[in-house]
């Protein structure tokens, strides 16, 4: 099957994808900020049973725990 376009492919950046790398990075942004919250409210106790401590929530959140 064959596509015939009138742009060259790779002509530079679209809006579409400006818009979905924004959205992207706000989602992410989200979901840390809500796992940041949730850890948050754990007591010590709590987090001692997940094998964490409270040091550990801003990597965890942001996905660069082990």
């Amino acid at each position: 099957m064959a596509i015939i376009t009138n742009r060259p492919l790779g002509a530079g950046i679209s809006a579409t994808t400006v818009l979905a790398g924004m959205v992207g990075r706000i989602a992410a942004w989200n979901d840390a900020r809500v796992t940041r919250k949730a850890l948050s409210q754990l007591t010590d106790r709590e987090l001692d049973d997940l094998g964490l401590v409270r040091g550990d929530i801003d990597m965890i959140a942001e996905g660069r725990h082990r």
